[in-house]
């Protein structure tokens, strides 16, 4: 059984990953941390990580990013594994992030999904046959009107995901409303669209002559995230120090 402390546990996500855990006989959640306390759950709630006073084997957090530090810097003390979900880290943040993982193993996704972290190889693998072939390449990512970050950060791994197995050589293009020109065959263009209450949606399009090829994840609701984020913190648990992706969490499935 993984014992674990939901750091950001009455937010939305923490409250999905709370209901995930309920169902699932290999993890538990015996600690949260959240300074609004208007939600009633199953485990003690604490202001800080540092208060929480019963045994845990890993922290899954999912606050925001002000929190980050002070959740790393008692991690880090306390000497337990982190599932760092929370995204929009500034660079001083990630360079505190490498700086703990050090000292304690730290897992760290642009997207917990188990679908969109499989998604990543398959685009390799296709960018290898296709590209070579002549194939333009165009990535589409759908999200709800209330996201504020474009594109996606899954959207940008997507496409570096691509971009690796081109040795680097493609470049980004996010927009073409101010280019006059024909479409340069190096070249990935990533779109965003943002509308509704669209949970998360990604396709990559490999375009050739008289046919198209299309690798796309559509998420229904936040579950997945939360599913992927669970997995992590029972394959995180008990792991020496470092820095592991969902990668290696599917590898071991």
């Amino acid at each position: 059984m993984t014992r674990v402390v939901m750091h950001g546990c009455n937010g939305h996500m923490g409250q999905v990953i709370t209901d995930i855990c309920k169902s699932d006989s290999e993890v538990s959640i015996v600690a949260g941390v959240d300074k609004y306390k208007g939600i009633t759950n199953d485990y003690p709630v604490f202001d800080s990580l540092a208060e929480v006073n019963v045994p845990y084997d890993v922290v899954i957090d999912f606050s925001n990013a002000a929190a980050v530090d002070g959740m790393l810097d008692e991690c880090v003390s306390s000497n337990h594994p982190v599932v760092l979900c929370t995204t929009g880290l500034d660079q001083d943040m990630l360079k505190h992030v490498d700086e703990a993982s050090k000292k304690v193993a730290i897992l760290r996704s642009a997207n917990m999904s188990l679908g969109i972290n499989t998604l990543f190889d398959l685009c390799k693998k296709a960018t290898q046959i296709f590209a070579e072939a002549g194939y333009d390449i165009e990535i589409v990512e759908k999200h709800h009107n209330q996201k504020l970050d474009a594109p996606s950060g899954t959207a940008l791994a997507l496409a570096d995901a691509c971009n690796e197995a081109l040795d680097e050589k493609y470049d980004y293009c996010y927009g073409r409303a101010e280019r006059r020109e024909k479409r340069p065959k190096n070249e990935i263009g990533i779109s965003a669209v943002r509308g509704g209450n669209i949970v998360g949606e990604h396709e990559v399009i490999f375009a050739g002559l008289d046919e198209v090829i299309t690798i796309k994840h559509t998420a229904y609701s936040k579950s997945v995230f939360a599913k992927g984020a669970v997995e992590a913190a029972k394959f995180l648990a008990g792991k020496p120090a470092g820095i592991y992706d969902m990668k290696q969490v599917i590898a071991e499935k």
